[in-house]
């Protein structure tokens, strides 16, 4: 826990436990993430679409890639294709539309970071030999139980198995690591937190949940399924490549739709890692 903490404000880590405050008027804000983003809303508020998340499969029979580069914005059958491909991977690039958007992109960093690829918007020979011939995720916790969620500090990565089979496999962004503290009004009074915006390492289990979005005293969260005191993996308007949160784990608006129907309570949270900044 960082010590340059303003004295009469409380200390905290990660995004939404409950905590007795003390008043302040004034605030730093310390938590600053990347400008891309990645399956997000344009608008605040809004919500995802329906999306059905299939359970990921070993791809046994060789399959040819289109090999066509393609940017974001991009539209076609090859966008189409790579969709089919990622979704059928455990990815969620969001709907087989053939456009390639924010849902997609998120899928794609996913996809990179999982096959050593560093992540881009440009789909080019490496990412398509990829596709072609996957990895399959690193396990983090090999006497894990079947069903569990494994979040991967290092690679930015969450992977939930079900029944011992990756179920999905999903681009986060987690705390950033910058201590920080905020004014705002909480309770009908202005008030000040502080924290490091730390995710921390170990072993937990998901616990209590919120539907659609929730408010806490650092911002909104789209369907918080909370696993550590006051850090949950939530849906987020912005999920950038590095680090950015005050301590849960962010992704995509559309994976953040299916995921209260694929984590149970109760279910083991691994969280090994840590990210190391170029």
């Amino acid at each position: 826990m960082a010590a340059l903490l303003t004295a009469g404000a409380v200390v905290l880590t990660g995004c939404g436990a409950q905590a007795h405050t003390s008043a302040a008027t004034t605030g730093v804000t310390g938590v600053t993430g990347a400008p891309s983003t990645a399956g997000t809303s344009g608008a605040a508020g809004a919500k995802a679409g329906p999306e059905t998340a299939p359970a990921a499969a070993p791809v046994t029979a060789p399959v040819t890639a289109p090999r066509k580069t393609l940017k974001l914005g991009a539209k076609g059958t090859s966008v189409a294709w790579l969709q089919r491909r990622l979704a059928a991977l455990g990815y969620l690039p969001g709907k087989a539309d053939g456009r390639y958007g924010g849902a997609t992109l998120a899928a794609v960093w996913a996809f990179q970071k999982v096959n050593g690829i560093t992540p881009t918007s440009t789909i080019a020979r490496r990412t398509w030999e990829a596709l072609e011939r996957p990895r399959t995720p690193k396990v983090l916790v090999g006497n894990g139980k079947p069903t569990r969620a494994e979040v991967d500090l290092t690679k930015q990565v969450m992977v939930l198995y079900v029944d011992g089979q990756v179920r999905l496999i999903t681009h986060i962004s987690s705390g950033s690591g910058v201590p920080y503290c905020e004014t705002t009004t909480w309770q009908g009074k202005e008030q000040r937190f502080c924290g490091s915006a730390r995710t921390p390492t170990g072993d937990f289990r998901t616990t209590w949940r919120a539907s659609g979005w929730h408010k806490s005293y650092l911002g909104q969260l789209y369907n918080p399924i909370f696993f550590n005191g006051g850090i949950a993996f939530h849906g987020a308007l912005s999920v950038p490549l590095s680090p950015a949160s005050h301590g849960c784990v962010r992704m995509p608006m559309n994976v953040a739709e299916v995921l209260p129907g694929l984590l149970g309570k109760g279910v083991p949270v691994h969280v090994r890692g840590a990210f190391r900044r170029a």
